[in-house]
């Protein structure tokens, strides 16, 4: 996305460049949004595939799908809003292509917060960076990490490993044992992840196992750690045992 941006900088703001002059319309597959075929606004980039949309359009999207409108990748089994991310470089770009765009952008904005008695927000300024005094901090005072943890994501596994049967040889080992994931996942979404992660052969089965319960695809980790209680978590993770079998015959 940002080499591809930096290109397209670099061929249009030379102007002593010899090249002739290109209509826009032939750079609409890369500023105009897929889904409500306009200029894009507020240019927000999925992380999973790096297609762009607007920014109201992609979070509606998001309300009945969870795939990508252009490729139709999986952006999140429950959450895909979590792979989304503003692309400020392109949206400038956009900016300076079209001409007053920006302008008539901040006049429908403003137009809409009129009309419905509402503040206009003000514009975000950025101060310019100053040096960092390094003090020593009292103990109590150390400031709690940046990083939080969704409060959607409230399942956390320890997925064991017990073993194949014999005629499974060709997998990887799971290397990713620790999982923190939506109570809403179920034990479909766990063997797909596993399936990934271990690059599975179709014709291998999986089975898991929590307690002494052979699970069901469709159970919810929420469920199943309600269920099956204390006996199921160790220092508050929820274990799930898991083997590589062969289908039965029928």
């Amino acid at each position: 996305m940002y080499g591809r941006s930096h290109e397209w900088s670099t061929n249009i703001s030379d102007s002593d460049s010899e090249e002739p002059k290109l209509p826009l319309n032939q750079f609409y597959p890369y500023i105009r949004c897929a889904l409500c075929c306009g200029f894009l606004i507020d240019a927000t980039t999925i992380t999973e595939c790096l297609h762009t949309f607007c920014k109201s359009c992609i979070v509606k999207h998001f309300f009945y799908s969870n795939r990508c409108p252009t490729c139709s990748i999986v952006v999140h089994q429950t959450q895909p809003l979590y792979n989304i991310r503003p692309d400020r470089q392109l949206q400038d770009i956009v900016y300076k292509m079209v001409p007053f765009l920006e302008e008539f952008e901040k006049e429908q904005m403003c137009k809409f917060y009129k009309e419905r008695g509402l503040e206009v927000p003000k514009p975000v300024v950025v101060s310019p960076p100053v040096p960092v005094v390094l003090k020593r901090q009292k103990k109590d005072n150390i400031p709690q990490s940046v990083f939080t943890i969704p409060p959607e994501l409230d399942v956390s596994l320890l997925l064991e490993f017990v073993g194949a049967e014999e005629g499974i040889n060709n997998y990887k080992p799971l290397e990713r044992r620790y999982v923190r994931v939506s109570g809403e996942a179920t034990v479909r979404h766990v063997e797909l992840f596993i399936r990934r992660k271990m690059e599975l052969s179709s014709t291998c089965q999986v089975d898991v196992v929590c307690g002494d319960h052979l699970l069901d695809h469709y159970q919810s980790l929420k469920d199943i750690q309600n269920s099956v209680g204390e006996e199921a978590l160790q220092d508050g993770l929820l274990v799930l045992h898991f083997g590589l079998v062969l289908p039965s015959q029928s």
